[in-house]
C-alpha cells in the first residue's frame, strides 16, 4: 500500500502559478505581450488560457494561446516532454486539428522555470500552446455519427504514429505509468480512497479478472503508441449545418497528450469507449458506434475483441480510482477530478451486473449494423 507520506509529498506536485506570474512567465519566456489570463481546469499540470496584444512582430499570429506548467514529478523528465510536442507538431503536419507549439525567444520548445518556494526551488517545465477553437463533446449531444468519427479519428491518430520517429521515443515504454492501461492491477494501490462499498468490490473483481484474462494475452495484441486520453473534454467540435438543415459536429481540436506512452490498439479503442459512454444518454450502445468507426481504419483480432470488456471496466477504473485518490490530495480541485464520477460508477455497475457476453452483443451487433449500411 501507499504509505500516507508518499501521498502527502505528490500533493505538492501540481503547480500554483497565479495569474500575473502565468502573465510575467508569457511575456519573459516567449516574449509576447499579455492581454488577458485566466486559468483553465487541468488534473496535476496547471493551464491558463491567455490573450495577447498584436505588436509588429507579431501582427501575422495567433492571439490566444495556452501556457502549460508542468507539474514537478513530469518536469524531471524532460526528453518525454519533447517527444510529446514533436508528435503534437508531426500529427499537425499530417493533417489531424492538433495545436502549434510555440519557441520559446531562446528558440526552445520549453523552458524550465525555477520558483522558490519556502527557501527550497522547485523547477517547472513551461511551454505555450496555440488556443484550438470549439467545444468539448461533452457539452453537445453526441450522436451516434460523430461516435462513429471519432472511432475512426483514434484509429488514423495510432495509425500515422507508426511513421512517427524520434531519437528518444523510447521513454514512451513507461511501464510504471499509472494511467497506462495494462497496469489496472496498479490500483490495489489506491483502493483505501474507497472505503469499504460496492464500488470497491467491484473495482477488485475487476482487477482480478484483468490479471486473468487481459495481462495474460498481452503478447497477442497488436503494439502502437497511444494517445491515451481520447475523453469528452480532451476532443474539441464545431457545428456546421448537415444537409437535412440540423446541426452537425466536425473534430476541431485533438487535446493533452501528456498520457501518451506505448500500448496497444485495443486499448485506445476501449480508453475511447469509456469516455464517449460518460455522456451518453445511450451508454451501453457507445461502444459499438466507436468500434465500427475504429475497424474501419484497424480492424481487432479475435484476441483482441475478447479483451474489449475489460479494457473498458479496467479504464473506468483507473479513472474512477485515481480520482477518488486524487480527490484526498487536492480537494479544493474535487468538482474537476470527479466530472468521471457522476456517472461513471453507475454505467460500470451497470456493465459489470449485465456481464461481458450480453455488452459485448450489444456492442458487436451494433459495429456489425455499419456493415449493412444501417447504423443503430
Amino acid at each position: 500500500m501507499a504509505r500516507e507520506d508518499d501521498l502527502r509529498s505528490q500533493a505538492l506536485t501540481k503547480p500554483a502559478f497565479s495569474e500575473t506570474q502565468a502573465s510575467a512567465l508569457v511575456e519573459s519566456v516567449f516574449g509576447l505581450k499579455v492581454s488577458t489570463v485566466r486559468p483553465l481546469p487541468s488534473y496535476d499540470d496547471q493551464n491558463f488560457h491567455v490573450h495577447v496584444s498584436r505588436t509588429r512582430d507579431t501582427a501575422d499570429g495567433p492571439t490566444e494561446y495556452v501556457l502549460k506548467i508542468s507539474n514537478t514529478e513530469s518536469s524531471k523528465t524532460p526528453e518525454l516532454i519533447e517527444v510529446q510536442s514533436h508528435i503534437i507538431m508531426f500529427l499537425g503536419a499530417a493533417g489531424f486539428p492538433t495545436a502549434s507549439v510555440c519557441r520559446t525567444k531562446g528558440d526552445n520548445l520549453t523552458s524550465l522555470v525555477s520558483v522558490d518556494n519556502n527557501s527550497e526551488i522547485t523547477s517547472y517545465l513551461v511551454r505555450l500552446l496555440t488556443y484550438l477553437p470549439g467545444r468539448p463533446i461533452a457539452e453537445i449531444p453526441i450522436g451516434p455519427q460523430l461516435l462513429y468519427e471519432i472511432g475512426v479519428l483514434a484509429a488514423k491518430l495510432d495509425k500515422t504514429l507508426e511513421k512517427f520517429h524520434h531519437p528518444k521515443l523510447s521513454c514512451l515504454r513507461r511501464e510504471n505509468f499509472i494511467w497506462n492501461l495494462k497496469n489496472v492491477p496498479r490500483l490495489e494501490n489506491y483502493l483505501c480512497a474507497l472505503g469499504q462499498s460496492r464500488n470497491r468490490e467491484i473495482v477488485t473483481q475487476v482487477i482480478r479478472l484483468f490479471k486473468d484474462e487481459v495481462l495474460t494475452k498481452l503478447s497477442h495484441f497488436r503494439e502502437c503508441v497511444n494517445h491515451g486520453d481520447l475523453n469528452d473534454h480532451n476532443i474539441l467540435v464545431e457545428a456546421s449545418k448537415s444537409g437535412s438543415g440540423g446541426t452537425a459536429y466536425q473534430v476541431s481540436g485533438i487535446l493533452d497528450f501528456g498520457d501518451m506512452s506505448y500500448g496497444y490498439y485495443v486499448f485506445e479503442v476501449a480508453i475511447t469507449i469509456t469516455y464517449m459512454m460518460i455522456e451518453s444518454k445511450s451508454p451501453l450502445h457507445v461502444g459499438g458506434h466507436v468500434l465500427a468507426g475504429f475497424e474501419s481504419v484497424i480492424p481487432l483480432t479475435p484476441v483482441e475483441r475478447g479483451a474489449l470488456f475489460l479494457l473498458v471496466c479496467g479504464r473506468f477504473c483507473q479513472s474512477l480510482v485515481i480520482a477518488a485518490h486524487s480527490c484526498r490530495l487536492h480537494p479544493e480541485n474535487t468538482e474537476y477530478l470527479m466530472i468521471t464520477a457522476k456517472t461513471g460508477w453507475k454505467h460500470l455497475q451497470r456493465m459489470f451486473d449485465m456481464g461481458q457476453k450480453a455488452v459485448e452483443e450489444i456492442w458487436f451487433q451494433t459495429a456489425r449494423s455499419y456493415d449493412s449500411g444501417i447504423s443503430m
